[in-house]
């Protein structure tokens, strides 16, 4: 199969324009306006129609991509466990991580890999869970980390590394304080929810897998907010809180990689405490490579590690 064929089609579809697509394939214009007419004449029907200088899919233009993208899935997992078995541990590997995980697993992950495996180039993806999951199912990632979804997607799997647990945040001295009793289930002494009626509650966006959780727990209890402030940006949330401007919903792996500022007083929902899967996710039935596997696993005890430092 002239596997040249497909990608010229996508790189045509995905630009919409003859002469960027053949800028990003590194032909001149003509051949690839020549070769869809070829393409075209042979298969006896239309893929694109023209709008100017627009490319348009048409139905059978969108089933061809469609089926372009299954078959470069296939042929790119061949290419991987072909190498694994001639043992080249040459490759590359696409991973992604939401924002916040990003900026505290890469420094104590990707050293320790590329130590075992120098010829292996990674790319970091960094984007919302939703993202990321488009990103695995497109073939764009190979392997994404993230808190396992309150509602899972039967195209993707999802391997556990490990528990982390969901915790009330307020900034040290709270009022709310006064009204929280030890928990025998957790670590943390209990709080009802439902007293944050009458606190700013900031709130991350509604694709953000913390956000998905958090709403599941408060819908299950039809428990709603009056006073939200919504952000995408965890770091901020937490700061906020650290200086009393609000109260939130955090995971405690999260505030373990917090700079040392104003601390944080974290409480848990009660028993049983609120806990939730970190995951490594990748497309269901894909091939993971040797190395890929290898880098799950070094996230993984560095997953476990943290879970060692202790919070307030």
């Amino acid at each position: 199969m002239d596997f040249r064929e497909l990608n010229y089609v996508l790189a045509i579809a995905k630009y919409q324009n003859i002469t960027k697509a053949a800028e990003s394939l590194y032909i001149g214009q003509p051949t690839l306006s020549k070769f869809l007419m070829s393409l075209e004449s042979d298969l006896g029907l239309k893929l694109f129609r023209r709008l100017g200088n627009k490319y348009i899919l048409t139905y059978a233009g969108e089933r061809y991509v469609g089926r372009a993208n299954q078959i470069l899935g296939v042929k790119s997992d061949l290419d991987a466990e072909m190498a694994d078995i001639i043992k080249r541990d040459i490759g590359v590997l696409n991973v992604a991580f939401a924002n916040m995980r990003c900026s505290y697993m890469l420094p104590d992950t990707l050293p320790t890999f590329q130590k075992h495996h120098p010829n292996v180039k990674i790319n970091i993806y960094e984007g919302n869970s939703s993202q990321n999951d488009r990103l695995i199912l497109s073939g764009d990632i190979d392997v994404a980390f993230s808190s396992k979804p309150s509602e899972l997607n039967p195209l993707i799997e999802y391997q556990s590394l490990g528990k982390e647990e969901l915790v009330i945040c307020t900034c040290e001295n709270h009022a709310l304080g006064r009204f929280a009793h030890p928990n025998p289930a957790s670590k943390y002494p209990k709080l009802d929810v439902s007293l944050l009626k009458n606190e700013k509650v900031l709130m991350m966006q509604p694709d953000q897998r913390t956000r998905q959780i958090v709403d599941k727990f408060l819908k299950d209890r039809e428990i709603c907010f009056e006073n939200v402030l919504y952000t995408s940006n965890l770091q901020a949330i937490m700061e906020l809180v650290a200086i009393g401007y609000g109260v939130s919903f955090i995971f405690e792996s999260h505030l373990r990689h917090r700079a040392d500022t104003k601390p944080i007083e974290c409480y848990s929902f009660g028993e049983p405490k609120v806990v939730n899967d970190f995951v490594a996710a990748y497309r269901k039935g894909s091939y993971l490579s040797a190395y890929a596997h290898e880098y799950v696993e070094v996230v993984r005890q560095s997953f476990l590690k943290g879970e060692t430092r202790q919070l307030t």
